[in-house]
This record gives C-alpha cells, structure tokens and sequence, in this order.
C-alpha cells in the first residue's frame, strides 16, 4: 500500500492534537501541573502539529515544498525529544545531584531575557525530577520521549522517502 504525503501528514497532524489533548486532560482533569521542561515539551508537539496541518492542506506537488514541511516537523518534534530526554535523565539523577528547585516559568518569562530562560528550564529544576504520574513502572516523560521518538521516525521517514510517482503503463495497441 502507498502512504500518500496528504495521509502522514492528516497522521502527524492527529497525532499532534491526540498528544496535546492528553496533556491538556492530564493538566486539568487530573490536577498535574506542568514543570518548564513539560511546557517546553508541548512546544514542539504544538509545532509538528501545525506544520503538518499545513501541509496537509496545501498538499504541494512539488518534492522540494514536501521534503521542507517535513524537515521542519521533524526539527519541532526533534525538539520535544531532545527536551523529553533531558527530562528522563533529570529524573534518574541521584537525589543528592538534583538541581534545586526555583522560580516557575511564569516569574522567569517576566524577569529574564528570553535567552536566559531556555537556560534556565534547559538546566532543569527539582520540580522537574519529581515522578508524580507513572503508567507501567515509567514516568510520564519516558512515555512522551517514546511517542516523541515514534514521531520523529515517521518525520524522517517522510522527509527521506522517494515521492517519484508512478507513471501508467503506455497502452498497448491492438
């Protein structure tokens, strides 16, 4: 079967909005409040999102505008994992190394140049090592690096796939 470009993108697209509902439930249903790293994480979730929504609509036939949507996916959700697994190793941190818990996010936006908050949430908090959700023995940020993961194969699957089309048969004349 052939996975049209339009259906990986309505896929990246579902994904994205499936992954940002959860989070959503979890933050408002469940009462988790998101740490700087999950807000971070969200961000690029937000950005494959919108990116494949937009190439799902524009659904270009030129190769070039489809390779540049899907590296720019790839890039946004390259960057939830990258922020996911900084998370998961803030969290195997031996307590006695744990970053010492600081202002939020909040305080930071309004205080610091914005350079100096990716610093500052890049570092890491005491409130982002803390486990207080788990689904079979793994924190919530193993389970997002994981679908992050899943979603970076399918972003580079994408970008890297042939998109030759096949041309029909020439008919055969009688």
């Amino acid at each position: 079967m052939q996975w049209g470009y339009r259906f990986v993108s309505g896929f990246l697209f579902l994904a994205s909005v499936i992954g940002m509902a959860f989070a959503l439930y979890l933050e408002h249903v469940q009462g988790l409040e998101p740490c700087p790293l999950c807000v971070f994480q969200r961000v690029g979730l937000i950005g494959l999102g919108l990116i494949s929504f937009i190439a799902f609509v524009h659904n270009p036939s030129s190769n070039v505008t489809k390779r540049v949507y899907a590296f720019l996916g790839m890039l946004s959700i390259l960057w939830s994992a990258g922020v996911a697994a900084r998370h998961v190793w803030l969290q195997n941190l031996p307590p006695d190394q744990v970053p010492s818990c600081g202002p939020g996010l909040d305080y930071w936006l309004d205080t610091l140049p914005l350079r100096s908050v990716f610093q500052q949430v890049l570092t890491g908090s005491g409130e982002c090592a803390l486990v207080d959700w788990s689904f079979l023995g793994q924190s919530l940020p193993v389970w997002s690096f994981l679908f992050f993961a899943v979603l970076v194969l399918i972003s580079l699957w994408q970008l890297l796939r042939n998109y030759a089309s096949a041309k029909p048969k020439a008919m055969k004349k009688k």
